[in-house]
């Protein structure tokens, strides 16, 4: 509008035009024209996902136009006006400016525009100024109300002027911000979600195990696990998780040939060598590894429901400070007690109760991997496979401790924790019901060191051929937190793996695999492990470390096998 006013020529020509379309055209035509036109403009408004304040929408409008677009685009289309100076900027020496001027600086009442200036030393258009005003004019509302003294008589004769000489333009650009909200909120509405977020953790091994028979059967091995996470909040306090996962890690060959299930002629395979991500080993299918709904019920009470992979660590504190699989222990006997998983679950419910600050219990139904979701005869949710369990958490300042208790049932499964000897799975003997007991506890002395442990203790009852087993791990963690760097992180687990310390008869420890005469492990193997991260950035870590595993499969026939490993970690 400046630069119209700035050539005399193109102002006479417009004065001219005015004075003819005015003749010709009756005050009823012209508020029609002035309706389509607004009308027209509103449909034009174009959807955004946020909220603009006046002041804000008013800066599109406040970019210079070039004057002879602006002519020969709307001559056949100028409203009736009711006065010329409508049409003339609003200059810092007029009293409309200094008034408003006035009103900001005693009240505050304009912050400034979306860049956070207050552009209040140059000519402003009407509506330019007319939006300024505005948000004035709801702020010292606002004032009306708060203060106790409101705001004097002479500020508000200042505002009624303002309000009666700018009425027109407020009307219009009251109505242009309606028009936008409105088709925002439509938009907002018909959205799935306002907050899903994408966490992405890639995980890669390199590894080879060395021994007198380990370093035999096994090559260096390069192996990964990617896992996406599609984390949603419907109301911001639940969150909805869907997890993509895909790996190609593999068990790597302990070269045990003594122990239960293992002979002369068979791969040592035993859980004692697992890693963390190959709880599961895959060979890089892309799986819904987690599909996870979290929700609160008033202030004590969270709510988990899960139809995919779920295992107590996704719904309770494990204690151990060794739980994250992409930053802390190597292996899965490493990362936490084993009776937390004598069988794979597949889906459940389960909860969180605070008791009082510092204490809660947990608990939890899951139907067994492969069984909840198909409805023959003895599958399904409640006539399969299950884990029921409850656990006591304390967290203190200092010292953190759990008390759990796991009640399971497997047809086929026994009470495999991915861990130990093969003999502790308690497989062979038919369906298998298991009473699992544990307690963790984790002290920090300081922020540099912390104590920790667990005992791990499981009574398994056979339903097929007759028995009774007693299965018993341990282990003693120490973690270094910020060792030699900030972010770093060193650890150290030594422990025994779950080993078969007792069974009621001949006949169930034969159905179990062990050796004819044996009715439990033959020996104790124990399992040391060191490891130590090294933080680059906030996304990148590598971690070295080392699995000294002493008689695998507990028979000390089998010779010591010691496992290198170097992690590779991207979290982001």
């Amino acid at each position: 509008m400046n630069k119209l006013f700035k050539n005399p020529l193109l102002l006479g020509i417009t004065v001219l035009l005015n004075v003819l379309l005015i003749s010709g055209v009756t005050p009823a035509q012209g508020s029609e024209i002035s309706e389509n036109k607004i009308e027209e403009s509103q449909e034009n408004v174009t959807p955004n996902t946020e909220k603009f304040s006046p002041l804000e929408q008013i800066v599109e409008y406040a970019e210079p136009l070039n004057p002879t677009t602006e002519i020969s685009d709307n001559t056949n289309n100028i409203e009736q006006v009711t006065s010329v100076s409508q049409l003339r900027d609003v200059q810092p020496t007029d009293w409309a400016f200094q008034a408003l001027q006035s009103l900001v600086e005693r009240y505050g009442c304009i912050e400034g525009y979306p860049d956070r200036t207050y552009r209040g030393n140059r000519a402003m258009t009407r509506y330019e100024f007319a939006a300024g005003l505005n948000s004035c004019l709801d702020r010292i509302q606002e004032l009306i109300a708060a203060l106790p003294q409101g705001i004097s008589k002479e500020d508000l004769e200042k505002l009624r002027r303002l309000q009666e000489e700018f009425a027109s333009e407020l009307a219009n650009l009251r109505g242009r911000v309606d028009a936008l909200e409105a088709r925002v909120n439509k938009v907002e509405s018909q959205q799935f979600s306002t907050t899903t977020k994408l966490n992405v953790e890639v995980i890669t091994y390199i590894s080879d195990a060395f021994g007198e028979r380990a370093d035999d059967v096994n090559q260096t091995t390069f192996g990964h696990r990617t896992r996406l996470d599609f984390n949603t909040s419907f109301t911001g306090k639940d969150r909805l998780r869907t997890r993509l996962q895909a790996t190609n890690l593999r068990l790597i060959d302990t070269g045990a040939i003594y122990g239960g299930n293992l002979g002369p002629d068979t791969a040592g395979q035993t859980g004692e060598s697992r890693f963390v991500p190959s709880s599961l080993s895959g060979n890089n299918e892309i799986t819904i590894n987690q599909l996870q709904y979290r929700f609160p019920v008033g202030d004590r009470l969270t709510v988990y429901l899960d139809a995919a992979n779920i295992d107590p660590s996704f719904i309770t504190d494990t204690i151990t400070p060794f739980i994250d699989t992409a930053t802390a222990a190597l292996s899965n006997f490493g990362q936490v007690n084993p009776v937390y998983f004598p069988i794979g679950n597949q889906a459940g419910i389960g909860a969180n109760f605070l008791i009082t600050k510092g204490l809660s219990l947990d608990f939890a139904y899951f139907g067994e991997g492969g069984t909840p979701n198909f409805p023959g005869n003895k599958q399904g949710w409640f006539n399969g496979g299950y884990s029921a369990w409850a656990q006591l958490v304390y967290s203190g300042e200092k010292l953190k401790f759990g008390l759990l208790y796991l009640n399971s049932y497997s047809p086929e499964f026994g009470v495999d924790t991915l861990a130990g000897s093969n003999a502790a799975k308690v497989i062979g003997a038919g369906p298998v019901i298991g009473n699992n007991y544990g307690f963790q506890a984790n002290y920090r002395f300081s922020p540099a060191f912390e104590l920790g442990g667990w005992v791990g203790y499981t009574a398994a009852r056979s339903r097929g051929i007759k028995g009774d087993a007693s299965i018993l791990n341990y282990a003693v963690t120490l973690a270094f937190p910020d060792l030699g760097k900030k972010g770093n992180y060193g650890g150290f687990v030594f422990g025994m793996q779950p080993k078969l310390i007792d069974t009621s008869n001949a006949a169930f420890a034969a159905a179990i695999g062990l050796p004819d005469g044996r009715r439990s492990d033959r020996d104790t193997g124990f399992h040391i492990e060191a490891f130590y991260r090294i933080q680059l950035n906030d996304f990148i870590s590598i971690t070295p470390g080392v699995l000294w595993l002493t008689a695998p499969n507990h028979d000390a026939r089998n010779p010591d096998a010691i496992i290198g490993v170097i992690r590779t970690s991207f979290v982001f």
